[in-house]
Order: C-alpha cells, then structure tokens, then sequence
C-alpha cells in the first residue's frame, strides 16, 4: 500500500486578514507556524515513515513544511519544490479582502471563483508588476502557462497532473510514502484528480490548514482510503467550515 500526504501550509498573514492570495509570496503568521509544528507532531506520533517531500514555490509552504520536518526529526528528507504546487492564481482578486469582494462582485460571482472547477477571475494586465512573468523564480521555466495571469482551478490541475504523472507516482513506488505540503486549492486540485470529483462536488471541498490529509493507495495508484489524521471529526468540521465562511457578510 502507497500512502501520499497532504498539509496545506499553516495560516498566512493574508489567511489572517481574508484576503486573496493566490502566488503573492506572503509568510506564516504565529498561528500558522504553530499549525505547522502541530502537524509535524501528528506526523511524527503517527506509524507513517515517510521518505520523499514536495512543496511549492511559496514561502508559506516552504516553511510549513521546514516546521513540519523539524518536528519530526526528518529535516534530512529530499525536498522538491514546484511551480507545478503553487496556489491557484487569483488574477486582479490577489490582495482584495474577500468580504469586500463579496460587496463588489456579489457573493455568487465570488462563490464561482473561490470554489468552481472553471471559472477564473479577472487575470493581471501583462505590464502590472504582481505578474509572474516578472518574477525571478519562474523566469526559466519554459511550460507556457507557467506565468499564468490567473487561473480557475481547472487550469491548477492541468498544471499539477504532469508532476504526477511524472514524477510523483515514481516517488512513489520507489519511496513507498511521499509527503506534499502545497496550498487549499492546489490539494483540492489533488483530491478531485485523484478521487474523480464531479464539479459539483469539488465546490463543498474546503481544506484547512495545517492539518494532514492521508490517501492510501493500491498498485493501480487508485485511492482506497482517505482520511485526516490527528483531530476529531468535530473539530475538522469547525475549521472546514471556517474555510468556507471566509467571505459570508452576516
């Protein structure tokens, strides 16, 4: 049996405002870099022994998983880091706060960029600043939407399926347990792949942070169980429904 492990990096300084924050390279508050540590500790206090690590490109990630294998005594692991892991870019909606687009835009409209398979915000201007094309870390990445001005979350996985393909399901079956910790939609993104998710479906699918999401999967790479560890199926509901009331006015 192969197990993959997902974690969505602890709270970030724009988790904590509600803010949009897609590839704007925000770091970890306290809170998140307790979250990261907590989910090391369930790592570590549980019977996984893994051997193979991704993350993203984004500093929140990166960290998160740096706290993560502290507190597992693994900081010796082989770490990639990944565009391909990278949040879902939100385009001109990057740096708003949530509630206030709710206000803008309508809740509905808000709903189908946060949460829809296809639909994608308003991207960046080529010539505005924030664009990726001006940024250093993915200057030679040669894929051509690799600087995306924004996303939905379709493009996301199309983004993230060849990194599977290619080589996690390689590490895989050679390291028997890898460990991914990458962002909310990016996982979610994961999940509906994997499990073959509905449109529909995808929409209720909230992940929050800091908390390990474990798939056990067979020889065909097809997903038995999935489950998170380490916290009580009320306390998983509370923060899957705090990710979800991010942008609730009332």
């Amino acid at each position: 049996m192969y197990k993959l492990i997902l974690v969505r990096h602890g709270q970030s300084e724009w988790n904590l405002s509600n803010q949009f924050t897609g590839w704007t390279d925000v770091d970890l508050t306290p809170q998140g870099v307790e979250e990261a540590k907590r989910a090391g500790r369930i790592l570590r206090d549980s019977d996984l022994d893994i051997r193979f690590t991704y993350t993203s490109f984004l500093k929140r990630a990166i960290k998160t998983l740096n706290y993560v294998l502290e507190e597992m005594d693994r900081l010796w692991l082989p770490v990639e880091k990944t565009w391909r892991l990278n949040e879902k870019h939100y385009g001109m909606l990057q740096g708003q706060n949530k509630k206030e687009a709710v206000s803008v835009y309508g809740e509905e409209q808000v709903r189908l960029w946060r949460r829809s398979y296809d639909v994608a915000p308003a991207p960046l201007p080529d010539d505005d600043p924030r664009h990726p094309k001006f940024d250093i870390r993915y200057q030679d990445i040669k894929y051509k939407d690799a600087r995306p001005g924004t996303e939905s979350l379709q493009d996301a996985t199309r983004r993230i399926i060849p990194l599977w393909n290619v080589g996690i399901v390689d590490n895989l079956r050679k390291y028997k347990q890898v460990l991914i910790v990458a962002h909310g939609n990016s996982i979610r993104g994961i999940i509906k792949f994997m499990k073959n998710m509905s449109n529909e479906e995808i929409v209720k699918l909230n992940i929050p942070t800091g908390i390990p999401y474990l798939m056990e999967l067979d020889e065909e790479m097809q997903v038995v169980t999935d489950k998170y560890i380490g916290l009580s199926d009320e306390e998983l509901r509370e923060l899957q429904e705090s990710v979800a009331n991010q942008t609730k006015t009332k």
